[in-house]
This record gives C-alpha cells, sequence and structure tokens, in this order.
C-alpha cells in the first residue's frame, strides 16, 4: 500500500498541532498528540511527540486507503500527501461525495485548488486555521518533485 511521505505527515502534524495531554477538541472529542481521537477504550495520561506521531501514522492509514480507493489516476507524492492530509482533516465521506474527486479523477488538475479552498468552513464560519490549511495544500498538491506514483 502506497503510504505520505515525511512532508505529508509533517504537513498535518503543523495544522494539527502538538498537545501531550487529551483536550477536547473544537467538534467536542477528546483529543491528543496530532489529532488523534481517544477512543473509549483508550487511557491517556501524556504522550512524547514521538508516540504521537506514531498514532497519527496508524490514524492517517484510513486516509491513505481512501485515497488510493476513491482516486483511479496516478498521483505526484505532493498530490497523494494533499489529499491524504485533506481527507485526515476532513473523513473520507468529504472527498467520496466532492467535485474535488471528480476533477482529480478526470485530471483536472489546475481545477483542484480552486475545489481545494472551498473546504474552509466549520460551524457555519470560515476558519482562519482551515483557510492557511488548504492553502498549504494547494501548494503541496501543486509540487511536481518526487515524479508521479503508480
Amino acid at each position: 500500500m502506497r503510504h505520505i511521505t515525511q512532508e505529508g505527515i509533517d504537513l498535518i502534524k503543523r495544522f494539527e498541532g502538538f498537545s501531550s495531554t487529551v483536550y477536547i477538541c473544537p467538534a467536542g472529542y477528546p483529543t491528543i498528540g496530532y489529532g488523534h481521537l481517544v477512543r473509549d477504550h483508550e487511557k491517556f495520561e501524556e504522550i512524547s511527540q514521538e508516540e504521537a506521531e506514531a498514532l497519527l501514522r496508524i490514524d492517517v492509514e484510513s486516509a491513505e486507503r481512501a485515497v488510493l480507493r476513491l482516486i483511479k489516476v496516478p498521483l505526484t507524492d505532493g498530490q497523494f500527501d494533499a489529499l491524504v492530509s485533506f481527507t485526515y482533516n476532513l473523513g473520507s465521506g468529504a472527498l467520496q461525495c466532492s467535485t474535488l474527486r471528480r476533477k482529480v479523477n478526470r485530471q483536472a488538475h489546475s481545477e483542484v485548488p480552486g475545489q481545494l479552498i472551498r473546504w474552509v468552513w466549520a460551524g457555519g464560519r470560515r476558519l482562519n486555521g482551515l483557510v492557511n490549511r488548504r492553502n498549504a495544500e494547494v501548494v503541496v498538491y501543486a509540487t511536481p518533485a518526487f515524479g508521479l506514483k503508480a
């Protein structure tokens, strides 16, 4: 299975932020590390950044699988990383139902930035953090480095 690059992991880490202890995220869920949703059976007092990155790598696998399942065209590492970051943030349902997915699958790559930047709303409000994250994903998506991967 294809995996996000370290640059993609770093992108997610930058926008999720790190917390060594459990906090309640804006959506109202107990969270720790780099956006790890604490499940009922999990108990955390405090974690290190290394432990948090290990949790992130496990959590991001579902976003990787969703991108691989929903995107039918070859992607550069940058394109894959940006789509995994988007999916990790918003869930696979957002990617599945989106015009973004249709544009990518039609290889209308020049139209993808406009689709990404549409996803900056939460609770009826335009959030600067989401604007910044989508803009960063646009830059990563457009990065041609690393070539096409199957």
